[in-house]
């Protein structure tokens, strides 16, 4: 056989078109702000990041108790080995059973027995993911495509671009509301469940991310109803289960689902904290109850055996730090440290006209919300600015804003003019102007005075032109 040089070989177009229809829906802002913060680095500028939610980065430090059973687990042989498919038998076994000694709720101030019992699950209803990032790639990646999940707005970029990617199609969102506490409304949720029929179900996120809004039980048994009632099943973030403030009170959706078929997502990464381990799993509710949902999730754990398991060491980890007297105590104070810097985001923000913050009572956000009517003059728009230190900066940042949102073009310039890097809400699914950050900052000067730059930078950018 004669072999033919490369540089003679005809070069011609792919045959076919490779790429997903989805793909272009993959969007993670809190991320892609990053490669946007580098840019600067020629202005030799020093980066704050309260981008990303990683305590660990931010200062906490992890409790000795919590490094020395990992250490210890880590000198055992079997913490270097496969894991079965759905997780490490004595995790799941831990996991569900602290799932069914969860109390049942009470209706308040009614003598009506109260909620539905919490349901009873086994170790086979829980699934181990590396991360909840891998799980929300499987929950939405192996659905219908034309099955559509409906979700908040804002909402968490990693399961609005799953969401989207899977369908091909934007996102599909209902709106939490700002001046009623980042409450969802539930009218616009039944609406778009009751005309259109592609929704097979519905996201929420609780303790919610961005906004920091805790959802009461009555407003989760109203999701639970229109699931019920139109055939729907439930995907629940519970990522900040255990980071809730402020007084505020809600239930695990293990509490108040009935007979709804649904998914709780949890995770290691936050509340241990230690997202390094990426760990996280999912709590598999009524799975019984309609074929087509068990089928579902047995293509989950199919698509986990093509993997073999996740990452053993995190899983052998969690009976012996949740299951130790000193993790209760652990949840309570990191709890109330997070409460008082939601008090101190909340008081940086105050009096600012044209900007309003939401005091967060639980996660480990702040969202602060440009008043719409200002930000979205456009000519105003163009012409706002803050004061940076080069003009060679001043005209890139110009250059850089001409074409993007509002509330993304606060962030470059605030980036530019202070080096602080937060997330604009448009990158949340959101057409409500705004920005997010983070409560995460240990040290508390430090802190304290991030967030009254962040509030004297969104003031003096309100009223430059």
């Amino acid at each position: 056989m004669t072999l033919r040089p490369l540089s003679r070989i005809k070069k011609t177009t792919m045959r076919r078109n490779i790429v997903h229809p989805g793909a272009g829906k993959l969007k993670y802002e809190i991320r892609e702000i990053v490669a946007f913060a580098r840019e600067l680095d020629r202005w030799n500028i020093p980066i704050t990041w309260e981008n990303i939610g990683d305590p660990v980065k931010k200062g906490e430090p992890v409790a000795d108790w919590i490094k020395a059973i990992v250490s210890a687990k880590a000198g055992e042989d079997n913490s270097y080995a496969y894991s079965e498919t759905e997780g490490a038998r004595e995790a799941r076994e831990f996991l569900a059973d602290r799932v069914n000694r969860r109390e049942k709720i009470v209706s308040p101030g009614k003598d009506d027995g109260g909620y539905p019992n919490p349901v009873t699950i086994s170790p086979e209803d829980i699934l181990f993911f590396n991360g909840l990032g891998d799980a929300v790639a499987k929950v939405f990646g192996f659905l219908r495509r034309e099955a559509r999940v409906l979700g908040p707005s804002p909402a968490y970029s990693t399961l609005s671009s799953a969401e989207a990617a899977h369908s091909g199609y934007e996102h599909l969102t209902y709106r939490l509301d700002p001046e009623r506490n980042w409450m969802p409304d539930l009218s616009d949720v039944e609406f778009k469940v009751k005309y259109n029929d592609s929704i097979a179900g519905i996201l929420l996120i609780n303790p919610d991310n961005p906004t920091g809004a805790v959802y009461p039980v009555e407003v989760l048994r109203e999701f639970v109803r229109i699931a019920g009632t139109y055939g729907l099943f439930i995907v629940c973030d519970e990522t900040y289960a255990n980071i809730i403030y402020g007084g505020a009170q809600t239930a695990a959706l293990s509490q108040i689902i009935a007979d709804v078929p649904g998914l709780a997502l949890r995770s290691l990464s936050k509340e241990v904290p230690w997202p390094g381990a990426r760990c996280g799993w999912a709590e598999v509710y009524n799975r019984k109850v309609d074929h087509r949902f068990d089928l579902y999730i047995r293509s989950l754990v199919d698509a986990k055996r093509l993997e073999v398991c996740s990452t053993s060491l995190p899983q052998l980890c969690i009976p012996a730090i949740m299951g130790d007297p000193r993790y209760a105590g652990h949840l309570t104070w990191r709890a109330a440290m997070f409460e008082g810097r939601a008090e101190e985001a909340a008081a940086a923000f105050t009096n600012i006209p044209g900007v309003s913050l939401v005091k967060p009572r639980g996660a480990l956000y702040a969202t602060a919300v440009f008043d719409p009517a200002v930000m979205e003059d456009e000519k105003k728009a163009l012409a706002r600015f803050l004061p940076v230190s080069d003009p060679s900066l001043g005209e890139f940042i110009k250059e850089k804003t001409a074409a993007v949102a509002s509330d993304k073009a606060f962030v470059y310039w605030l980036l530019a003019s202070t080096g602080i890097c937060v997330v604009p809400l448009s990158g949340f699914a959101s057409d409500l102007p705004g920005f997010r950050f983070t409560l995460l900052e240990y040290d508390d000067e430090k802190r304290r005075r991030i967030y009254k730059n962040m509030a004297e930078s969104a003031e003096k950018y309100l009223n430059s032109r």
